[in-house]
């Protein structure tokens, strides 16, 4: 999810369209949020990591 967020906020920045810079940035946090959980012990879905 966090390459996801990156991809999408560099086409929305190259592309010049906002809706993608606004998606990649919530994508962004959730990965972060999802992977901040997982190092702390509680693994979200099954999963510990999310990239």
């Amino acid at each position: 999810m966090i390459v996801l967020g990156i991809i999408l906020l560099i086409a929305g920045f190259l592309l010049n369209i906002s809706i993608l810079w606004t998606i990649g940035i919530i994508v962004l946090i959730v990965g972060v949020v999802l992977t901040v959980m997982g190092s702390m012990g509680r693994a979200v879905g099954g999963r510990k990591t999310y990239y």
